[in-house]
């Protein structure tokens, strides 16, 4: 079956940056629209980002308005690697980080993904 294993988070200073990463097996992640999620502490886990399957085109992103202008997302097809650049770091940052595999509907919900990680802690201090 699918999985989806994140890594690179850690702890650092608001204003910093940091690379996240999310390793696939079991599919080829180029052919799925894959997105990142975070939840802090007492709070629902929230979209932040989405990368789309990739077309003869390119593949699309699209991120939350939290994190737009300091975030990246993007895909290593070679390694079945999905990305997340955190730039910028804020403490509001703070979170648990999942990358998931879309399923059906709006990018923007947790109930359109079907296969999650088992995420990465970042930590920002300030």
């Amino acid at each position: 079956q699918v999985q989806l294993v994140e890594s690179g988070g850690g702890l650092v200073q608001a204003g910093d940056s940091l690379r996240l990463s999310c390793a696939a097996s079991g599919h080829t992640s180029s052919t799925y629209t894959m997105g990142w999620f975070r939840q802090a502490p007492g709070k629902e886990r929230e979209f932040v980002a989405v990368i789309t399957a990739v077309t003869w085109s390119g593949s699309s992103r699209y991120y939350a308005d939290s994190v737009k202008g300091r975030f990246i997302i993007s895909r290593d097809n070679a390694k079945n690697t999905v990305y997340l650049q955190l730039n910028s770091l804020k403490p509001e940052d703070t979170a648990v980080y999942y990358c998931a595999e879309h399923y059906s509907g709006s990018y923007y919900y947790v109930r359109s993904y079907g296969v999650w990680g088992q995420g990465t802690q970042v930590t920002v201090s300030s």
